[in-house]
């Protein structure tokens, strides 16, 4: 009997409780019901002064749960909150995911359909800047070709519906579906450090004065010394105070300058001194672009891919995730500027020939024949008619034309080739490739800007023994008795290698301070107005890039 009672009394607590617990339910449905159909209705919606931008996810995200709130129950907001916190460590702006408005909702108490929504858009805003980046690439580059995919398991309703019904942590999640790359990392390590540095007040000025060579005493010298503490450049127990510029201000002002790009001679002259006297926010504004610029291109990196950074003026082989080899490049001139995209190495071509494109024939070849008669026959530049009959350029009279001649002008292979006696195709339509050089010596330069938009490859018989990857067929013996035949021979990969061309002004290896080429192109200050502008959101179709 008293077993029986109990059970009514709890019943009845239940029912009530129950029926208010329906109630508020039905009541946050509701709300959002109208929510979304004003959403639908309206060209825009604001809740807590921000604009819904994910109008057509939010809408699609809604009505497949019938109007139920996604992030209310389990403590998901809380999560949400502490997630979307960890912007600034990709290097976005915390304040596109309008934290505060999401905390005033849930202390008022009594909005719960705006907090629902207002939580699915900030959450749609970070996951598609971890995806996709902020900035859409294509529509920044048109040279850009780089994958933008959304995962082909799920849709972008059914991921968001796994990840708020989930029992792991939004940052655990989202690192499972996006993971980072070791120098992904390693930019955000060394992006925090230097927000620590900058919080701390930064690093000193270096005053003007003459340039500064190891033995010199100069006031000077003690604001280096600090300068290069700060970033780690002079370490060990250094004296602060001392003006001399001693051996160990050497050392630590030629790692400064490697880590620039500098010429490595150990001496305070006056580009040092300005790399010094950079703000500390550039520096941290290049890190940031360097996180924006690898999102772009995460979808294409594989276990096996070359990549050449342009700004750095360098190139890189992976095998397995792993770097198997390293190599200087020179790269295209700031007036012929070497393109941002990806494509795929399928042959290589020993002892080239070399046809001249019609912009480098209009502006640079016929301009010098005009003034040397012997400018072609000195370069080994045969002269071909439209029947494929070659003709002495000494009959043609060059200053009939000005924009072009009726003439192919093809260098033929050896060594003054300038092409080198390799090159390495991926076909594209900017006509860039990879290829050898005669002209070596600029490959000391510590900016090699000198091309005509071509990669050009200081190790290009490493590249092609690694590329066509069979020791036995393919060696450092056999590629050279190819080259020393000066026949022209084409020899396919046996399955496509892809390359990445990129631009990068900060970078970073694992365990060490970053390194921060010059912007030769002057692209950094466009893409950080457009990485601190407004968010847009342009979600590509589920198998099209773009």
């Amino acid at each position: 009997m008293k077993y029986k009672i109990t059970k009514i009394l709890f019943m009845l607590l239940l029912s009530v409780f129950g029926s208010n617990w329906v109630i508020a339910e039905e009541s946050v449905n509701i709300a959002l019901k109208e929510r979304i159909e004003a959403l639908q209705t309206n060209s825009s919606l604001q809740i807590e002064g921000v604009n819904i931008v994910a109008k057509d996810l939010i809408i699609a995200l809604y009505a497949s749960r019938n109007y139920q709130p996604l992030w209310l129950n389990n403590g998901r907001v809380e999560d949400l909150v502490t997630y979307l916190k960890t912007a600034s460590q990709h290097g976005l702006l915390i304040e596109d995911y309008f934290i505060s408005e999401i905390e005033d909702l849930q202390a008022k108490g009594n909005t719960q359909a705006d907090l629902d929504i207002l939580a699915s858009e900030a959450f749609i805003r970070f996951g598609y800047h971890q995806r996709f980046g902020k900035v859409n690439a294509h529509g920044f580059d048109s040279n850009i070709n780089f994958k933008r995919e959304l995962l082909q398991d799920r849709t972008p309703v059914e991921l968001i519906t796994d990840i708020a019904s989930s029992s792991k942590t939004i940052e655990q999640l989202v690192d499972q579906i996006i993971p980072r790359g070791p120098m992904y990392r390693a930019v955000q390590q060394a992006l925090k450090n230097y927000l620590e540095i900058q919080a701390n007040g930064g690093w000193p000025t270096i005053s003007e004065g003459p340039t500064l060579h190891e033995g010199d005493q100069d006031s000077r010298v003690v604001q280096i010394r600090k300068r290069l503490f700060t970033t780690g450049d002079l370490t060990g127990d250094a004296n602060l105070n001392s003006t001399v510029y001693d051996s160990d201000v050497v050392k630590a002002v030629i790692a400064f300058q490697l880590r620039h790009f500098l010429e490595d001679d150990g001496v305070a002259g006056a580009q040092t001194i300005a790399a010094m006297n950079v703000p500390i926010q550039q520096r941290i504004n290049q890190m940031r672009l360097t996180l924006e610029r690898i999102r772009w291109v995460q979808q294409e990196i594989t276990d096996d891919f070359l990549a050449v950074n342009i700004a750095s003026f360098r190139t890189i082989m992976f095998r397995g995730g792993d770097v198997v080899w390293q190599s200087r490049v020179m790269v295209g001139k700031p007036y012929r500027q070497t393109p941002v995209f990806r494509g795929d190495i399928q042959y290589l071509e020993f002892n080239p020939t070399w046809t001249i494109p019609p912009g480098i024939l209009r502006n640079d070849t016929l301009p010098a024949v005009k003034k040397d008669p012997n400018y072609l026959s000195e370069r080994n530049i045969s002269v071909i008619d439209g029947d494929g009959r070659r003709v002495d350029p000494k009959s043609v009279n060059w200053d009939a034309y000005s924009r072009g001649v009726p003439y192919t002008l093809r260098q033929e292979p050896g060594p003054n080739n300038a092409l080198g006696r390799v090159k390495f195709i991926f076909p594209n339509k900017h006509f860039v490739f990879l290829h050898d050089t005669p002209s070596r010596t600029l490959f000391s330069k510590a900016e090699r800007a000198f091309s005509s938009g071509c990669i050009r490859v200081q190790h290009p018989f490493q590249l092609a023994e690694l590329l066509l990857d069979d020791s036995q067929q393919w060696n450092e013996s056999t590629i050279q008795s190819i080259v020393e035949s000066k026949e022209t021979r084409r020899v396919n990969l046996s399955k496509p290698f892809p390359v990445l061309i990129v631009y990068l002004t900060a970078v970073a290896d694992p365990g060490k301070p970053p390194r921060f080429p010059n912007d030769i192109y002057k692209r950094d200050e466009k893409l950080l107005n457009a990485l601190n502008g407004k968010v847009t959101i342009v979600i590509p179709d589920k198998k099209a890039s773009g």
